[in-house]
């Protein structure tokens, strides 16, 4: 058996790290041979989350495409052809079609609401290309679509008959829980993520500026982000690195997740959240979606909406180191339980020779 992923992102992006490069070692120790193409080759990846210079990035795209094409084309050797998310960012989806066409069992996986429009924060032209409708098109053409929570498989039940849910899982082996810091007299409050979702900090600004008021070397530490400042935050920013990412996890103290209170949010499959818990961190997230069945809480994590539940919160957990170690322990367990890589890593291997095994279409 031999499989071919097709991903948008190089292993740095958090989406198809998750959802593909992690559980490639399954695919080793199971004899399965694959390729692993993503769309955007890292030099790419790294220019389309920054601002400005559009030309450099409309000639990575180029170029990304032409693979991307060539990919695909070429693809008629493999028995299961598995799309992270869609072929190409924008466009119809003609390559899918040609996928299809050819008989090759695809499965299609995606952890975002991918047909519904959101603008690009760094490359507004690429808004002008976006057709989020080509998901609906894509569904019907999947033998498999996997989702990363039940709102996103149900939207794509409507039009795949074999929508699955299937959970991001974490590496417990990577992501070894925190052990408490002791004699620090600062507490910091973490958000990990990438520049695209660092505006949703913005939700919480009012919160974050009281409580730095009231609370002396409290500080606010983005990993992955660059552009949040507020004269009167202590803000320390960190690009994220791979190699140093759980470091900066056991450095912090509580982790943030604000989501806005819309339809997009309901597409977020609680990763975020997710990792924090992993290493032992108490998470405070916006009660919405997934978030709602990923995190009991005040036992695992906390939930809340209006600036003021964020502020009591957050004010809670700042005076209470104790508090912090219990939801903390609590929330590490909960993800051995329910989202360890060591039991996702089997399953995942089990739909490929499913969806492999039913062969290709006449």
């Amino acid at each position: 058996m031999n499989v071919l992923f097709l991903t948008k992102y190089p292993s740095e992006g958090a989406s198809s790290r998750y959802r593909v490069y992690q559980y490639l070692p399954y695919l080793e120790a199971a004899g399965i041979g694959y390729r692993v193409q993503p769309f955007m080759a890292p030099p790419a990846y790294r220019a389309i989350n920054r601002s400005g210079g559009t030309p450099l990035k409309a000639l990575h795209t180029a170029w990304a495409v032409a693979r991307r094409v060539a990919t695909v084309l070429g693809a008629g050797g493999y028995d299961l052809v598995f799309l992270q998310r869609e072929c190409l960012p924008f466009g119809a989806p003609w390559l899918e079609r040609v996928l299809h066409r050819r008989g090759i069992p695809l499965i299609f996986d995606y952890d975002d609401a991918l047909f519904l429009f959101k603008p690009s924060p760094h490359t507004p032209l690429a808004d002008v290309f976006k057709r989020p409708h080509r998901l609906l098109e894509i569904f019907r053409l999947a033998d498999c679509v996997l989702a990363g929570n039940d709102w996103l498989r149900e939207r794509a039940g409507e039009y795949c008959a074999d929508a699955r849910t299937f959970h991001v899982a974490e590496d417990l082996e990577r992501y070894t829980a925190r052990t408490a810091l002791r004699d620090r007299s600062s507490v910091v409050l973490g958000w990990l993520g990438s520049p695209s979702t660092e505006k949703y900090l913005e939700l919480i600004r009012e919160p974050l500026r009281a409580l730095s008021r009231e609370h002396d070397g409290l500080r606010l530490r983005i990993v992955g982000g660059g552009r949040f400042a507020d004269a009167q935050i202590a803000v320390e920013h960190v690009p994220w690195n791979l190699d140093t990412e759980l470091a900066q996890l056991h450095d912090f103290d509580i982790g943030l997740m604000p989501l806005p209170l819309e339809e997009w949010s309901l597409g977020k499959s609680g990763g975020k959240a997710r990792t924090y818990m992993a290493v032992g961190l108490p998470a405070v997230c916006t009660r919405i979606g997934f978030n709602c069945e990923l995190i009991r809480d005040g036992e695992t994590g906390f939930l809340v909406r209006e600036p003021q539940e964020w502020h009591q919160v957050l004010q809670r957990l700042i005076q209470d180191p104790g508090l912090r170690a219990r939801v903390g322990t609590a929330a590490r367990h909960a993800v051995e339980a329910r989202f360890s890589l060591r039991q996702q890593g089997p399953r995942f291997v089990e739909i490929l020779r499913e969806v492999a095994a039913r062969g290709r279409r006449h």
